[in-house]
């Protein structure tokens, strides 16, 4: 019998997956019916975006999995009426696109290469940046992102700190965690990339008392949460000169209001939320990787764990 699956996400983003979860589907070989709109109880598993119209999932008492589309669940996670098991996003297209992000920045802070692209203005300025064993950078998250992005610095020779949540152990970083691995991690961070989860305890993690941690000139790239930072802390120190640069890519209001400071900012760049996107090709595989695993009795590919949050 063939199975049913849902596509909960907006309608223009049914154009772009469905071919591909088509397509993922006759690979592995099941037999399904895939559709924008089915009858609640007859739904096996969701494909779903958080801004789908789908909030309560009481309805669909036959469901046996939700399988997200996008890597963040802060919007979903606390959803009550979500009983069954919850995955995130995990694809390799994901992954990559954050590590040529993430490494862009990264390289584009650390040679100064904005003073030769904006400030074309015939003045000679030699000014030779350190070679990269001599810039520390930290990496605030040591999931699958964190880690990929981390391992991607330290092979460009740059000595890479990680803090998360729980200790880990992953080669050529040095791995922290708990209050006293954060401030350290911070402290000697000329860089600082921020790739967590956003969770009650991650909120504003980066507020006044830790931005003064950093050291004087610190650079901040963040392409993982936005609520990651209390905004006002941010700018305080970036008038201050503590703070050198900030690069963001994701902000508490998307898209970023016109008359928010950080537009005219001299020392913030903003790019609209294109640090790392869903790939539907490589997406569509771990979805229906997931759907064959269901229907196989496996366990399923990155659960989201309720009581982390993530």
């Amino acid at each position: 019998m063939p199975v049913n699956i849902l596509f909960a996400a907006r309608p223009e983003q049914w154009k772009i997956y469905e071919n591909p979860l088509k397509s993922a589907l006759s690979e592995v070989g099941v037999t399904a019916n895939l559709a924008l709109d089915m009858a609640p109880d007859a739904v096996d598993y969701m494909v779903y975006a958080p801004d789908s119209a789908v909030q309560d999932f009481t309805p669909y008492t036959r469901l046996k999995a939700v399988l997200n589309l996008w890597a963040g669940v802060e919007n979903i996670v606390g959803n009550q009426t979500l009983q069954v098991p919850l995955a995130r996003m995990v694809d390799h297209g994901l992954t990559q696109g954050m590590v040529e992000w993430v490494t862009g920045h990264v390289l584009r802070h650390h040679l100064g290469m904005d003073a030769h692209i904006t400030k074309q203005d015939g003045v000679w300025r030699k000014t030779i940046p350190p070679l990269a064993e001599d810039r520390p950078v930290t990496v605030l998250g040591l999931g699958v992102l964190g880690q990929a992005c981390s391992k991607a610095l330290s092979c460009l020779g740059f000595p890479v700190t990680g803090w998360g949540r729980r200790q880990r152990d992953v080669p050529g970083i040095t791995c922290l965690s708990g209050d006293d691995g954060l401030r350290a991690a911070l402290q000697s961070a000329e860089i600082l990339v921020l790739l967590l989860p956003l969770t009650t305890e991650t909120e504003n993690l980066l507020n006044a008392e830790r931005l003064a941690l950093l050291p004087k000139g610190a650079m901040i790239v963040n392409p993982g949460r936005g609520p990651l930072i209390d905004d006002d802390a941010l700018l305080g120190a970036l008038d201050a000169g503590h703070i050198a640069h900030a690069t963001l890519d994701v902000f508490r209001v998307e898209p970023l209001p016109p008359a928010h400071p950080y537009w005219a900012h001299p020392r913030v760049t903003v790019t609209p939320h294109i640090a790392s996107e869903t790939r539907p090709i490589t997406a569509a595989r771990v979805i229906i990787e997931n759907v064959r695993r269901g229907e196989a009795g496996e366990p399923f590919l990155h659960l989201v764990d309720r009581s982390k949050g993530y």
